[in-house]
């Protein structure tokens, strides 16, 4: 199997929101880890192909997808790393962001047993609760 492939064709499904088809490629104990974070409703683990498709539905209440094109794909053994652009629309504030990601998935048997997903968790809490957004960084300035 050319597993590079594989995965391109499993964003291919979650673009053309084929969420059915996208779980097949999954191993049904499969595991899916996000960036946790107390103010995102996406964050944290997911554990089988149920908990998978929940975070999928909340992805899908949270944020609309308007850009998302994987750039890079790194295969060592059973490990593939994509790097790539993706751009959002918070639903419940209407603020668009750009969000760059990593995913790194590992196989087994011709299927996705992990993901684990990086990508700037800030970028879509800002996003969301806009109110709590000052623009000041946080903590005190760095003295040399």
């Amino acid at each position: 199997m050319d597993t590079k492939k594989f995965i391109s064709e499993g964003y291919k499904l979650f673009a053309a929101g084929d969420l059915k088809g996208l779980l097949e490629r999954y191993n049904d104990d499969a595991e899916m880890i996000n960036p946790d974070s107390d103010y995102l409703p996406i964050g944290g683990s997911y554990q089988g192909k149920q908990q998978i498709a929940e975070f999928f539905a909340k992805l899908n209440e949270t944020a609309q997808c308007t850009y998302f094109e994987p750039k890079t794909m790194v295969q060592e053994g059973d490990t593939v790393v994509v790097t790539g652009d993706s751009s959002w629309i918070a639903r419940s504030t209407g603020i668009a962001y750009d969000n760059p990601f990593v995913h790194v998935f590992k196989m087994r048997d011709n299927k996705v047993v992990s993901l684990r997903a990086y990508y700037d968790t800030s970028k879509l809490e800002h996003a969301l609760h806009p109110a709590t957004t000052t623009g000041k960084p946080a903590g005190a300035n760095l003295h040399h």
